[in-house]
């Protein structure tokens, strides 16, 4: 009867005590951009006593791709291997049980499963961690905003160690040798904000808004001057570790803001925008024939109206001077008489005046007869 369950014990115990750990649920996950930095933990508690021998670290990046060393530890000596050489190294401490992994200038490639193995001295166990790595694009490293607004300015060190950070320091460069203190954070000191309130030009303009607790050091600068332009410089402790990070912020005034109009995009416009802009087009391409119908009818009518007019004006004028006709005929037939040459009129009168007989040859008491010029 005990058979079937010794079957099920004895591999369970083997696991146990080989530290076969690969049991868990699942694994860290750990998401970082291109070019930052990240802390992959292999950490082991309940360990005293032992020392540790020899660490391996392997990628696989999955999709049948063939598994790759990343790093390994023995005899006292780190050796990174392949494409991970000058990019990896061990950070924990070996004698607390600590084989973390720090992987600088994280590439595209590097996206995977990491497994850490650690070989205990005179033991046969292997104790295994594992974390998985996501790779997004790199974050843009220069900052720009007009003169009034916020700079939020971000610093994280990516770690699956959680509150291992200890202190954060913010300097300023204007390019010109010259340094200023833009915040400093240490975990040793108690202030209300755990950061100097410094009495510089930053004061009371900088803000510490990130999470200490996931190495988070992002900061926020409000109410950005002209001056404040130039190379910003992050520093990130983690006990002896130290991550640093660059940053170009570029301050424009309000007169170039001007300048420069935004233009609108087109997935502003909701759907019922969109569909009143379509109705209106469409309205105004139906009544348009008709406007110019309209219109030319318009045209047409006064025209008419103006000829008509016109002719009545005409009728008018002939019916109010109808006499101004006959006398100007007459006149003229006048005229024309008088302008006829009076020796026509003369001989006129020479030829058909009566000659009267004198008085000489008249007979007494009788009728004088006429005489007959021939």
């Amino acid at each position: 009867m005990f058979c079937p369950l010794q079957l099920v014990l004895i591999p369970m115990l083997l696991a146990c005590s080989l530290g076969l750990n690969d049991f868990s649920a699942s694994p860290p996950e750990l998401t970082v951009h291109v070019g930052d930095s990240a802390l992959m933990g292999c950490v082991f508690q309940n360990l005293e006593g032992k020392h540790v021998t020899k660490v391996d670290w392997m990628l696989s990046p999955g999709k049948h791709a063939e598994d790759e060393y990343v790093l390994y530890y023995y005899g006292n000596l780190s050796v990174p291997v392949g494409r991970f050489r000058n990019r990896v190294f061990l950070a924990g401490d070996l004698l607390q049980k600590d084989g973390s992994l720090l992987l600088q200038d994280v590439q595209q490639a590097d996206q995977g499963t990491y497994t850490c193995e650690i070989r205990l001295e005179s033991e046969s166990k292997v104790l295994k961690s594992k974390v998985v790595l996501h790779v997004l694009p790199e974050e843009p490293k220069e900052v720009t905003v007009h003169v009034g607004d916020s700079a939020l300015m971000r610093c994280i060190f990516h770690s699956t160690e959680k509150k291992r950070l200890t202190q954060v320091d913010w300097m300023f460069s204007s390019g010109e040798h010259t340094k200023e203190i833009v915040l400093h954070y240490d975990l040793k000191f108690h202030f209300p904000e755990r950061y100097f309130p410094y009495q510089g030009r930053y004061q009371n303009r900088v803000n510490l808004v990130g999470d200490i607790s996931h190495n988070d050091g992002s900061i926020m600068l409000q109410r950005v001057k002209e001056s404040d332009g130039g190379i910003y410089n992050c520093s990130i402790h983690l006990g002896n570790l130290l991550f640093r990070k660059t940053l170009v912020l570029h301050v424009t005034t309000e007169k170039s803001q001007t300048l420069i109009p935004e233009i609108p995009r087109p997935e502003l416009l909701g759907g019922n925008q969109l569909v009143i802009i379509v109705g209106i087009v469409c309205a105004t391409l139906l009544l348009f024939p008709v406007l110019i119908l309209i219109v030319k009818r318009t045209h047409w009518n006064k025209s008419s109206l103006n000829s008509t007019a016109f002719v009545k004006s005409l009728e008018n004028m002939e019916k109010a001077n109808p006499e101004k006709h006959v006398y100007s005929s007459i006149t003229t037939q006048e005229v024309r008489e008088e302008e006829e040459p009076s020796g026509k009129s003369e001989a006129i009168y020479m030829t058909m005046h009566p000659v009267w007989p004198s008085l000489r040859s008249v007979p007494a008491g009788g009728i004088p007869k006429p005489e007959h010029a021939f």
